[in-house]
């Protein structure tokens, strides 16, 4: 078998093999070259050195505890720019369930796949002759997708319990499923994920949420007991009861809410928004004897703040958690077109501002997808939606034109009066009739010619304008409302 392997990568192969040194490629590039996906990183293994590697590569680098040199490409293509190549090493014990307490340079390729997570992610290959090294059936559990710890399931997860939190990325990225022995190791060794930095508890979540089966990823981890330590207000709503208007209970709806914008491929921001954006109704649902059912008042502003809190404790960016927050915030807008203005509109278009208003649509969408409704957008949303887009347009009007008032009565030495209404609204008839009139040396000179007027000419003609003005704001908004469907 054939593997599509960049001559970057090669090329750092053939660079160590001529140096007399044995290189492999090894883990998450092999096992996507094998599944047939594209890797996103390439890494190779060898007998030699940090030392010995920079002695064959002089532009590379080597900052770390583990050995890996960086060797720079100058590809142009940023996942090749640097190849990083790690000697074969053995480690000593995980005393903070995270890092090696030492690390040593190992000889064997064998010893150094021993130490790997999973199986599917413990093959090597040797890129020169094509040849696989799979001491642990990496290739049988690709083949069935699963994810299967190397050896002893609770001693790969004491050594490093961010591995856990690992193997559920990976059944939302592969859509693999979990090992029996593995997934009970993960149970009964979840409590070692307190010893991770949230950083990288962040940073499994922000790729679980990124992947295409993010639900799948976060359902299991709440069965294996792992969810909690991501963030453990999204576990409050299991159980919790909803009114009429939901078919699962809240813990469900956030789960198919966010799901459903990995479906559309939203943002990364919908998506979390989606994930947060009911949190706080355990703590606000009441019972109403008059609607008997529950009712959930407030829920996005306390949520909001219960959001917030969550994403400062994973050391999300600040601008993540500003949107974020603003999405949770605003998701209950009103948006009944037959009850609310457009200043109305305008007024939700400044809460959440105008950069944020559509991801907050989509959001909106989620939602509901996510009670259960079958319909994403039904008439009166795409009605909202339209007048969304009205509200945000420029208006026609004499505001567009490269001049003014104020600059007609400095140039013409004109003072106030209803003349200069009259040829402002004559210009923009021109304007909107050839765009192209519209430049300051234009305007002018047309000015002068129409100050040459009588006033009840120019007063004909600047009717004519606002008439005109008028008739191409109806249609503008005509085709908005043919664009959402709301005719």
């Amino acid at each position: 078998m054939t593997y599509r392997i960049p001559h970057e990568v090669r090329a750092v192969g053939d660079g160590l093999r001529k140096a007399g040194f044995e290189t492999y490629l090894v883990g998450g590039c092999v096992r996507d070259l094998l599944i047939g996906r594209e890797p996103k990183d390439w890494d190779l293994t060898t007998n030699a050195t940090p030392e010995q590697i920079q002695a064959v590569f002089p532009d590379s680098f080597y900052e770390n505890d583990y050995g890996t040199v960086g060797v720079k490409t100058e590809s142009e293509d940023a996942r090749l720019a640097i190849i990083e190549v790690t000697p074969y090493r053995t480690e000593s014990e995980y005393s903070d369930k995270r890092r090696p307490d030492k690390v040593e340079f190992g000889t064997s390729l064998l010893e150094d796949l021993a130490r790997r997570d999973f199986t599917i992610n413990a093959i090597a290959l040797d890129d020169d002759k094509g040849h696989i090294v799979d001491p642990y059936d990496g290739q049988k559990d690709i083949k069935d997708k699963l994810i299967r710890a190397v050896g002893n399931p609770p001693e790969r997860f004491n050594e490093d319990a961010l591995r856990m939190l690992r193997a559920v990325r990976l059944v939302a990225e592969l859509e693999f499923g979990i090992d029996g022995a593995t997934a009970a190791a993960i149970s009964e060794n979840s409590k070692h994920l307190s010893h991770v930095s949230r950083e990288r508890v962040r940073d499994e979540l922000t790729r679980i949420l990124n992947s295409d089966k993010p639900m799948d990823a976060l359902v299991l981890a709440q069965q294996l007991g792992i969810l909690e330590s991501i963030s453990p207000d999204l576990i409050r709503g299991i159980g919790i009861e909803q009114n009429q208007a939901h078919s699962y209970d809240v813990f469900g709806h956030l789960m198919r809410t966010m799901q459903h914008a990995a479906d559309k491929k939203w943002d990364f921001d919908i998506r979390l928004a989606g994930l947060f954006h009911d949190v706080s109704k355990p703590e606000t649902r009441r019972w109403s004897e008059e609607k008997k059912e529950w009712t959930f008042h407030g829920h996005e502003v306390v949520g909001s703040r219960v959001t917030k809190k969550a994403l400062e404790d994973l050391h999300f960016p600040r601008e993540t958690i500003e949107k974020v927050v603003k999405l949770v915030r605003w998701h209950m807008f009103f948006s009944d077109p037959e009850q609310i203005s457009l200043s109305a509109v305008r007024r939700m278009i400044t809460n959440v501002g105008e950069e944020n208003i559509w991801d907050l649509l989509n959001l909106r969408i989620c939602d509901r997808i996510g009670t259960g409704r079958p319909k994403e957008q039904p008439f009166r949303f795409r009605k909202y939606k339209a007048m969304v887009e009205q509200a945000l347009r420029d208006p026609i009007s004499v505001k567009m034109l490269k001049t003014d008032g104020v600059h007609i009565m400095e140039v013409f030495h004109m003072k106030p009066g209803p003349k200069i209404g009259y040829v402002l609204n004559a210009l923009l008839e021109e304007v909107l009739d050839d765009a192209a009139r519209n430049t300051g040396e234009y305007l002018d000179k047309r000015t002068a010619e129409l100050l040459a007027l009588s006033e009840e000419e120019l007063k004909t003609l600047g009717e004519a304008g606002k008439q005109r003005r008028e008739a191409a704001e109806d249609e503008e908004i005509k085709h908005i409302m043919e664009k959402h469907h709301v005719c």
